[in-house]
């Protein structure tokens, strides 16, 4: 059984934990985890138990007892959850479609449809000439 120990003082070391847990019966291992960057304790650690009977009586026995001045609690260790992994490429969107998000970066909208120098006939002009972009006479373009 593996036992997920909390309220652990920052001092106390895998040695001192497993010795707390050897006097109920055979301990596997006994680990603190600890801060990956600053290499100092979390504060909790797991202890495992082959005997499942044993790892209760500790259990039963040490809930609440004092290691190095601070009262511990024990509970049986769940299995870890599988966590989703960051988006590689960033854009920060995990769940859209890379073809959703037209580059590495992220979710873009569409650009802004354009109209050419030409009058299309759909803005009121007239069909086939420019349109009047602020000229005195536009008409005089086709003279």
């Amino acid at each position: 059984m593996n036992l997920y120990v909390s309220n652990l003082a920052y001092s106390v070391t895998d040695d001192e934990l497993r010795g707390e847990f050897a006097a109920f019966g055979t301990v596997s291992s006994a680990r603190v985890v600890m801060d990956r960057e600053t290499g100092r304790s979390r504060g909790f650690g797991f202890v495992d138990m082959p005997n499942d009977t044993e790892a209760k009586m500790a259990i039963s026995s040490l809930e609440g007892s004092n290691l190095a001045g601070r009262a511990i609690k024990i509970v049986e260790a769940r299995p870890k959850e599988e966590r989703p992994r960051p988006a590689v490429g960033g854009g920060g969107y995990p769940d859209r479609k890379k073809s959703d998000r037209g580059h590495a970066g992220g979710f873009r909208s569409p650009p802004a449809p354009t109209y050419n120098d030409w009058d299309d006939g759909d803005r009121g002009g007239k069909k086939g000439k420019p349109r009047d972009r602020g000229r005195k006479n536009p008409e005089s373009d086709w003279d």
